[in-house]
């Protein structure tokens, strides 16, 4: 194989994008927005199949006192009921924030088709940040793409922190 060839095949592997990945990212910044306004941690989240909106989400474990509701958990659920299914292997998850080991076990269990997230979570993230739990020898493999609008999502993230520290 040529050293161009060997290029290409290195860009193929890194990019899964597509062209409306940032028209359904800022839907799942509008969906993160909302968490904003009622004091959650600004992630949102939203499933797509053939280009339509099935369902979105937004963080809401401190309002419902309920650990499970992070914005991928919502959509995730909202998705599987409309769908009449917990196989959501056609469908891509746009989220705002590099999910965490749940989310990420449940997007593997739902055998979800493509994530796509914003920017990383340095934190409890489960992509890059702290491990790779997709990169795992599960029976079912989810392709990831990271850093859409990224600059966007982060801004959100640190004007929140920010006003919460006023705050105290």
């Amino acid at each position: 194989m040529t050293f161009l060839g060997v290029l290409f095949l290195i860009r193929e592997i890194q990019t899964t994008m597509t062209s409306n990945d940032e028209r359904f990212m800022r839907i799942a910044l509008e969906e993160a927005k909302k968490a904003y306004a009622i004091g959650e941690v600004p992630v949102g989240a939203v499933i797509v199949k053939d280009d339509q909106v099935l369902a979105t989400g937004y963080n809401q474990r401190e309002t419902s006192n309920h650990v499970f509701h992070h914005a991928e958990m919502v959509a995730i659920d909202a998705a599987c009921k409309y769908l009449e299914s917990w196989r959501l292997d056609e469908c891509t998850l746009y989220v705002t924030l590099e999910p965490c080991a749940m989310c990420a076990g449940t997007m593997i269990q739902a055998r979800l088709k493509r994530l796509v997230y914003g920017t990383s979570e340095p934190k409890f993230g489960v992509h890059q940040s702290l491990l790779n739990l997709f990169d795992y020898d599960f029976n079912h493999k989810v392709l990831v793409e990271s850093g859409v609008l990224a600059e966007e999502a982060s801004q959100l993230m640190k004007s929140f922190f920010k006003d919460l520290r006023k705050q105290k």
